[in-house]
């Protein structure tokens, strides 16, 4: 397209080098090609699952990192590239805007880049750089305990009304803090975690307090509004703001408002956001309610986004209209709109690490927690520099037996845990080791909330007399889990 054209309200921007190497992660293949870090959300994780391209991923982290305001700590809303020709002065405007939110976009994609990559050089020459951006963040922290977002901080994903106290910026800012606990542990930086966590808890306390629309049963977008945002709601389950209850509380009232093109988003008027619907698919597993995930790809992405005769059959696109028309609220015109777009690609994590079960904490660490909904079938697999990951489930037609099979790298540990099927069952789990544990317990009806490291809500997973065990401390290796009434 050319930008001269004065008829054209909107352009794209691809004559540009945008790291000292030689690919970089951008936003979409047909326009706008730069290095958003508000889309490594999603994107990010989903390059690791899919391609495991480690080369690109490290070069786009590190230029974020590189354009870090030496003087505040605050970190680009976009990256700016190593060279533009002919120069724009766009790049001018962009360099003055701040995100609050994509300010700790930043971070978290260091945080994402480590836990794949294993990369704990790469963590430790930037770990300075991560606390002096997370302590702008806190900056804002005023003395209810939440973050306020100026007027000059609201810029985010194209959605309205960020700004004040609000549920997203602050579920965003929790689950940065419990990443920065994370990571302290591993460059065995310990001595802010007390003060963090201290943060942490205020914000849960504040929001819950502030926030909370029980009437409803979600959270408003600030306390200035009755609007229930998707994206804070969405951020409440996946920061643990919100506590079991809350979080099937969101759950179902974020499917209740479904269309028949998929979740609306309110906070960004007539919008269906598939970038932050990827937050949904994972939201509605932390709730312990894999069936509203389930139901929301395939209707969402397989039915309309893969199948629409409109659509590419093959990629998915940045944004319509809860109409299903394809125009984005955000543009002024329909030919912006990206139909190849790296934000909207969230069933890969909802897939693989949820429904397979299949997370990575670290490069040593993982957790298997299969959440298969109704599905007869899963399988899924994939690699990262230590090694490889893969499972696969079937369940036969009457419901009561299934096996679940996984296999993780050797010389790794991890945490496996599992939800006993509605009857009571007998499990048993077996490793080519010789390993062997079995379980019988009481089988569970309803929802099942379940977090684990820092993610999700707490106090959902009661034990194996609540329909759910855990096995901690199980060897890299292959395994096999059988399910059985009884």
């Amino acid at each position: 397209m050319d930008k001269t054209d004065p008829t054209v309200p909107s352009f794209w921007y691809s004559n540009a080098t945008l790291t000292n190497g030689s690919s970089a992660l951008v936003d979409g293949a047909k326009r706008d090609k730069l290095i958003w870090p508000g889309d490594f959300g999603i994107s990010l994780p989903g390059v690791f699952l899919s391609t495991n391209d480690q080369y690109t991923l490290k070069l786009s982290v590190e230029q974020l990192f590189r354009q870090q305001n030496a003087t505040t700590g605050k970190l680009p809303y976009v990256a700016e590239p190593v060279y533009t020709n002919p120069p724009d002065p766009w790049f001018d405007r962009q360099r003055l805007t701040y995100s609050y939110t994509y300010h700790m976009h930043n971070l978290l994609a260091l945080n994402h880049y480590y836990t794949y990559s294993g990369d704990i050089d790469f963590l430790k020459d930037n770990w300075g750089r991560f606390k002096f951006g997370l302590n702008y963040s806190l900056e804002s922290v005023d003395s209810t305990g939440l973050a306020y977002v100026a007027d000059n901080a609201t810029a985010d994903w194209l959605r309205v009304g960020m700004g004040a106290r609000n549920i997203e910026a602050n579920s965003i800012l929790a689950f940065t803090l419990s990443t920065a606990i994370s990571l302290a542990h591993a460059v065995d930086d310990t001595a802010l975690i007390p003060t963090w966590q201290a943060y942490y808890d205020n914000i849960v306390s504040a929001a819950n307090e502030l926030l909370w629309d029980e009437s409803a049963g979600m959270y408003t977008d600030n306390q200035t509004t009755q609007l229930h945002p998707q994206d804070g709601n969405c951020w409440a389950i996946i920061s643990g703001v919100a506590n079991s209850s809350r979080a099937v509380s969101i759950s179902n009232a974020l499917q209740a408002r479904w269309g028949p093109y998929g979740a609306p988003a309110p906070e960004a008027g007539t919008t269906v956001s598939p970038f932050i619907s990827g937050f949904e698919l994972q939201a509605h597993m932390l709730a312990g309610q894999p069936q509203h995930a389930i139901s929301l790809m395939k209707s969402m992405w397989a039915d309309f986004m893969l199948d629409d005769p409109r659509m590419t059959n093959s990629t998915f696109n940045e944004g319509y209209d809860v109409t299903g028309a394809l125009h984005y609220p955000a543009y002024e015109n329909d030919p912006r709109i990206s139909h190849a777009h790296g934000w909207s690609t969230g069933p890969i994590i909802a897939l693989s690490t949820y429904l397979a079960g299949l997370h990575v904490v670290n490069s040593s660490t993982w957790v298997v927690h299969p959440q298969p909904g109704n599905l007869s079938s899963v399988e899924a697999g994939f690699t990262t520099a230590v090694g490889t990951f893969s499972a696969s489930y079937t369940n036969n037609t009457s419901g009561h037996e299934a096996t679940y099979d996984f296999q993780t790298p050797p010389g790794t540990t991890g945490t496996v845990i599992l939800d006993l099927p509605g009857c009571d069952a007998r499990l048993e789990m077996r490793g080519s080791d010789g390993y062997r544990w079995s379980h019988r317990g009481r089988g569970h009806a309803g929802p099942k909330c379940g977090g684990f490291a820092h993610w999700g809500p707490r106090g959902g997973r009661g034990g194996s007399s609540h329909g759910t065990t855990t096995i901690d401390y199980v060897p890299g290796g292959n395994y096999s889990v059988q399910f059985s009434c009884v």
